[in-house]
């Protein structure tokens, strides 16, 4: 055995070990200090800043869960940014949409007291007056039931039952309105049990705002609900006739507190689409909204079978 030849190949094998273990932690105390000067500028509110890594540096790990925590962090101010906005937005309505029937329903109750109306002027008056409360009423309910589910604090009642009997009754109480406005209507329930996970009261709340939201802002005369359903989900469509929803208007009908241009004179207050869609979120669900101006408005709700 040739042994300064094995001497030779075992030096030149430990030295190739100590170049190799010598780049790999120039490699490492590069990105340490890579990170150090992203971590800083984080730190200084740049949530855009994220560290870049190699597929085979070992810090890759690290720099991955800083990248991560960077995204959630801008993520989360987005949300906060966003939800500002809303308050403020909802600041804006409250001074038009209760200041301005307060101080009206203080008109008429005044007139009335102080005897500036008499005879069926007086009852004029007071009915007036009457419907501006009954809006406050609603306006303060809805209001509440946005600020609960904003702040996630709706406490759900989810269980298993038959969403067809529950749509049919639902309806029920609907009919009576619906013939009393002359309207035409055309119900599509299977004739069979479907069995799902829901809040009953989440669910006819759901129904109630779109039937009520065609009421107020569709202006047609017929109206259509079909259920369908299958091993994974279940998919309702209410359609009307109305006048339809404006390409301007249609991808902002979700919003909070969103009124169309054209609404502002309407009875309606910009919150019962947005409690909707919170609702069907809270099932996991989705809706969706189609509608051209004068053919109508389709709004499609999809509900998983089980959460």
């Amino acid at each position: 055995m040739n042994w300064t030849l094995f001497f030779f190949f075992t030096t030149f094998l430990c030295l190739c070990l100590i170049v190799y273990l010598a780049t790999r932690l120039c490699r490492v105390k590069e990105q340490l200090f890579f990170i150090k000067e992203g971590l800083e500028d984080i730190k200084k509110g740049n949530l855009n800043r994220r560290v870049l890594t190699r597929k085979n540096d070992m810090t890759k790990e690290i720099c991955y869960s800083i990248n991560e925590i960077a995204i959630n962090d801008q993520a989360q101010v987005i949300r906060l940014r966003q939800s500002e906005q809303a308050y403020k937005r909802l600041m804006t309505s409250l001074s038009h949409d209760v200041k301005t029937p307060l101080t009206s329903l203080v008109g008429y109750l005044e007139a009335v007291q102080k005897k500036m109306v008499t005879g069926e002027e007086k009852d004029e008056y007071i009915n007036v007056a009457l419907d501006k409360a009954h809006y406050l009423k609603d306006f303060v309910e809805s209001l509440f039931e946005w600020v609960k589910l904003d702040a996630k604090e709706q406490v759900f009642q989810f269980e298993i039952c038959d969403l067809n009997e529950l749509s049919r009754n639902i309806l029920t109480d609907w009919i009576p309105m619906l013939e009393d406005k002359q309207f035409a209507y055309e119900i599509h329930i299977p004739e069979v049990e479907y069995n799902i996970t829901i809040d009953s009261n989440a669910y006819r709340r759901i129904l109630n705002n779109l039937f009520q939201n065609i009421f107020v802002h569709g202006e047609g005369n017929q109206i259509s609900i079909r259920i369908s359903e299958n091993e994974e989900q279940a998919t309702i469509i209410v359609w009307d006739n109305g006048k339809g929803i404006s390409a301007k208007d249609l991808p902002h009908i979700f919003e909070r507190l969103y009124q169309g241009d054209e609404s502002r004179g309407s009875k309606g207050n910009g919150l019962g689409l947005s409690i909707v869609q919170e609702l069907v979120s809270a099932h996991k669900g989705t809706i969706t909204a189609t509608s051209t101006p004068t053919t109508g408005t389709k709004f499609m709700i999809s509900l998983p079978k089980t959460l």
